[in-house]
């Protein structure tokens, strides 16, 4: 039920509704000299976001945590970015029909508002997309950059020249943004000067980790399931090496999703510097 309210822990008690309870945030208003990056997850109790996907093969986000309230508010959060982080897997599995669209306001009629508050800013249908990969190994479904929409291509130094000509003569430029991987800083400084404001990462946690390694994401969203999955491999929301210190991400709003017919609730948590 989305009309199901919530109760605000943290910073102050409050009975609130779930729909618009993102969008109050108000993330455009964030970007200042830089451009405002955040991230969004939904994990177990056991800290869990990812299974193994039986049918396409690698992980899929676990099917015993997914849920409609925590859709809703990933949507809140897409519909506010001017650019949404994804990977090589995504482009790979929309070419071949397994995979929707990130931002589901044109084709679920259950998101019509948020596609009126688009309208209303001024922004663009759809936000542009930007692909962070090293093998380059995806296409660019023509679908996905119709109506002038753009898909951008960010790899680094270990990319093979001719496919980078290939993607260049399809979609523009593809952006260098470090020698043997991708820099969070430099990804961000690139973008700015693409004119982008509000980033949004739908991607994984290495991208958590890139982005969290150099400082450069602002926020996240963390949606915890009240449930323990278990199980190997292991994925949680940041994936790496031991970052060289310790990012301090304070709490800024949390919020209780009460348990309901077999559901046991959740928490709505955001984390960030600002």
């Amino acid at each position: 039920m989305i009309d199901a309210a919530l109760t605000q822990l943290f910073p102050h008690s409050a009975t609130v509704a779930l729909a618009g309870l993102y969008l109050a945030h108000d993330l455009r208003r964030l970007a200042g000299a830089q451009p405002f990056v955040y991230a969004n997850f939904v994990a177990s109790l056991d800290g869990r976001i990812a299974v193994p996907d039986m049918v396409k093969g690698g992980l899929k986000v676990p099917m015993n945590i997914a849920n409609a309230r925590d859709w809703r508010l990933f949507q809140e959060l897409a519909i506010q970015a001017d650019l949404i982080i994804t990977t090589g897997r995504y482009l790979r599995d929309y070419a071949a029909g397994k995979a929707q669209e990130i931002l589901r306001v044109y084709d679920d009629p259950r998101f019509t508002d948020l596609k009126a508050w688009r309208t209303a800013h001024g922004l663009t249908p759809q936000p542009d997309l930007v692909v962070i990969s090293s093998s380059l190994d995806f296409p660019v479904p023509d679908a996905l950059t119709q109506g002038g929409r753009r898909v951008l291509i960010v790899t680094d130094g270990r990319a093979a020249a001719p496919r980078i000509r290939e993607l260049e003569a399809q979609v523009g430029q593809v952006f260098v943004a470090g020698n043997s991987q991708v820099e969070g800083r430099r990804f961000v400084e690139l973008m700015a000067g693409q004119g982008y404001r509000i980033i949004y990462s739908a991607a994984g946690p290495k991208i958590a980790h890139m982005l969290l390694a150099d400082g450069v994401l602002d926020r996240l969203y963390l949606t915890q399931v009240s449930r323990v999955l278990g199980g190997a491999p292991f994925s949680s929301i940041v994936e790496g090496p031991l970052l060289a210190r310790a990012i301090d991400l304070p709490l800024r709003t949390l919020y209780y999703d009460a348990a309901s017919e077999g559901f046991p609730g959740q928490l709505f948590g955001c984390y960030g510097k600002k």
